[in-house]
């Protein structure tokens, strides 16, 4: 895309001025060899950059023996229709590098159809820690960012995230509120519902030969349109946990067919009751029968609209690398898959799996999972955390600030 085009700024010192000042912040509350306890992993605790949040954050809280199902009406393809992709990937940056250059995040009106290489250098919306190598060219994905900030615990939520040339700006439209990598994880940068990015996603070392299936709530984005129930504003578009809804949900979602189903909104908690049994529904991959355990025993939380007949899961690319590519070399087909296609037998299990999901209906607050006895062990304790020193600019302080259902 050649590099970032800036418009004339005449507030450069500004942006110079708040990247020094998060990197003197972090500096003076960081720890240092001589305190090596708060942030490191210790035995029998868990790692927060693999497993993340808190033990009983929404992302980490199994399925419950109170779980209450009710139908969420899937198709094995959205609205019957080949026009899509089943699986789509909805890929997520994950920037998990604190010790990398602090780099500023400008606002760009590229968004979705735009050109997110032009930026507008007097407007900064944050610095975040991002490798100088690192490079997300200009397109029209979501890019629901999750990066780790130099304090090795903010977690700082931007969308939709491009980076353009090596050693340049970022930019961005949005910025979320913060989290806390060892809190609840809720919040994060998916511009529909206002969920974490990094909560929910497929990891990078998840769905590889000999595992069981990740041991985490999943992400999954639906088609709105068709699947996705008839509402009137953004509080009836969405149901916890999630924070808002797309600014259309209200024109858009549940019109093509009239969709009635209340249970599916963004938020809902999808699975599969217990009653399925996943050796039983024809499943010829490993990759499926991974995805299905974790589906029957964490679920997936509907985190988007795909905007189209297509179902997306939401998985890692960054730095580290690209859940797809791992993907296509661990089993030798394609992580996504063109609905029309019927050779690729991981995209065909996935349409097997879809009917038989269902709406988890009493998950909420008081009942994250559904309530009752968990089906599988709640995640090992975090270790301590270090001192959180990343401050958030005020959210009202950007130029389109998000809308949150509170």
């Amino acid at each position: 895309m050649g590099g970032i085009r800036v418009a004339t700024g005449r507030r450069r010192a500004s942006l110079v001025l708040l990247a020094v000042m998060a990197v003197v912040l972090a500096a003076c509350g960081g720890t240092t060899s001589d305190d090596p306890t708060p942030g490191t992993v210790g035995p029998g605790e868990r790692d927060p950059l693999l497993q993340p949040f808190a033990s009983d954050s929404i992302w980490n809280t199994p399925i419950g023996s109170g779980a209450v199902y009710v139908p969420a009406g899937l198709q094995p393809l959205p609205g019957g229709l080949t026009s899509g992709r089943v699986p789509q990937v909805d890929d997520e940056p994950i920037v998990l590098t604190p010790e990398a250059p602090e780099t500023p995040i400008l606002y760009s009106r590229g968004g979705f159809g735009g050109d997110r290489c032009a930026a507008d250098p007097s407007r900064l919306l944050r610095t975040a820690p991002i490798p100088a190598g690192y490079v997300l060219p200009s397109d029209n994905k979501n890019q629901s960012a999750a990066i780790l900030g130099a304090d090795r615990r903010t977690v700082i939520n931007v969308q939709p995230l491009a980076r353009c040339e090596a050693g340049g700006p970022a930019t961005s439209i949005v910025y979320f509120p913060d989290t806390d990598l060892y809190g609840p994880g809720i919040d994060g940068a998916h511009g529909g519902s206002g969920l974490s990015a990094l909560g929910g996603s497929i990891r990078l070392g998840e769905l590889r030969p000999g595992q069981e299936g990740p041991r985490h709530v999943l992400k999954v984005n639906v088609y709105g349109r068709g699947e996705l129930a008839r509402c009137t504003d953004s509080a009836s578009c969405s149901r916890w946990p999630a924070r808002k809804s797309d600014r259309g949900g209200p024109r858009n979602y549940g019109t093509d067919g009239d969709n009635r189903n209340g249970a599916m909104r963004l938020g809902a908690l999808l699975a599969l009751p217990p009653s399925v049994d996943i050796a039983a529904i024809g499943l010829t991959t490993e990759p499926a029968r991974q995805l299905a355990w974790t589906l029957q025993n964490y679920g997936a939380y509907v985190v988007d609209d795909t905007n189209g007949p297509q179902f997306a899961l939401n998985a890692e690319v960054g730095p580290a690398g690209s859940m797809r590519e791992q993907f296509r070399d661990d089993w030798g087909y394609d992580f996504e898959v063109e609905s029309e296609v019927t050779d690729n037998p991981w995209a065909e299990d996935v349409k097997r799996l879809r009917p038989l999901l269902q709406v988890v209906d009493n998950n909420g607050p008081g009942s994250v999972g559904g309530g009752g006895t968990p089906r599988q062990p709640l995640l090992p304790p975090l270790g301590d955390p270090p001192p959180q020193t990343v401050v958030q600019p005020p959210l009202e302080a950007q130029p389109d600030p998000p809308v949150l259902v509170r």
